[in-house]
């Protein structure tokens, strides 16, 4: 067979195959995690939701509240494979294949495993999977946020690029990898049909725990970043945790108070950015005290440096 007509070695070239495939490859996968996902939380019996019910924990969620979020995060992939396509401008095809690369590709693919291994109880399976997950998904975005980082000058790349991804790294983050991991260690109560829990008060430091140190990490974050993304999804996990009840009193107390401080946080970050960030101070023109000009005049002068160029004549060269 002949060789190609093109030189597959050139970065250029390299580049646009990777985009082809990611082309293909993305929506493919996302198809499969969100086919996965609904045949084993409508169709399997039981389901995703009945599991969490027969495992509670002092974390255990609301489950139609993170359907709602898992719904939000396949929007904004759907968003993000028309990105794919339509995309033209050069920095956000390097967005494409250098910041996400094939991670999300991997990340919906783990994600279908892990709805196969929870509703068929493999919970260390399952835990394995989260961690995966979690990996591949924080590996993308400390890429994005350091070699492709959000601009207003492109505001489709924040919205269907960044913005998906941060939104499912806080709910592996925050949520799901600890849920997986509270039950493979057998972190959760007796359950009652109906009814709550009737041993919810144990072990409730585990919970408090999660709950206070991945919010106080997303305080930070959301701080310091002036980060939207991050501030809707930890206080959307929040409300999702403390509106099912009953849960253990450090849990419920602390699922609360984060729910109002992220906005309260990120409300008093864009003021303090606005109105109390420090300004360069502009010294009016030709004052020379300030400018220091008076000192340096004797020293000048001493040097015999005039203020301006001199021309070469020919006392100059001797």
């Amino acid at each position: 067979m002949d060789a190609l007509p093109i030189d597959t070695s050139h970065p250029a070239v390299r580049d646009y195959l990777s985009l082809i495939r990611l082309q293909v490859l993305t929506p493919l996968s996302l198809l499969i995690n969100i086919a996965t996902v609904i045949v084993c939380a409508v169709v399997v019996t039981p389901s995703i939701s009945e599991i969490s019910k027969q495992f509670p924990t002092s974390i255990s969620p609301k489950p139609i509240i993170i359907a709602t979020y898992v719904a939000a995060i396949y929007a904004g992939q759907l968003g993000y494979c028309v990105l794919i396509v339509l995309a033209r401008k050069a920095e956000t095809k390097r967005t494409i294949t250098k910041g996400v690369g094939f991670s999300l590709v991997i990340a919906n693919w783990v994600m279908a495993l892990w709805a196969i291994a929870w509703v068929f109880q493999w919970f260390l399976v399952s835990t394995v999977l989260q961690g995966i997950l979690l990996l591949t998904l924080l590996y993308s975005n400390i890429v994005l946020l350091i070699y492709h980082q959000p601009s207003s000058a492109r505001p489709f790349d924040t919205i269907l690029i960044h913005a998906p991804l941060r939104f499912f790294l806080v709910l592996q983050f925050g949520l799901m990898f600890p849920l997986s991991l509270f039950i493979n260690l057998g972190l959760t109560y007796t359950p009652t049909t109906p009814g709550p829990p009737r041993d919810y008060a144990d072990h409730p430091w585990p919970g408090f725990g999660v709950v206070l140190g991945t919010n106080l990490l997303g305080l930070v974050v959301v701080i310091l970043r002036r980060d939207i993304v991050w501030c809707v999804s930890a206080t959307w996990i929040c409300v999702s945790i403390w509106v099912l009840r009953p849960k253990p009193g450090p849990v419920y107390i602390v699922a609360i108070l984060f729910t109002i401080l992220h906005p309260l946080a990120l409300v008093g970050a864009y003021i303090y950015s606005r109105f109390y960030k420090r300004r360069a101070v502009v010294l009016p023109p030709g004052d020379d005290a300030l400018y220091g000009r008076t000192a340096r005049a004797p020293i000048e002068s001493q040097s015999g440096l005039d203020s301006g160029p001199r021309e070469v004549d020919e006392n100059t060269w001797g």
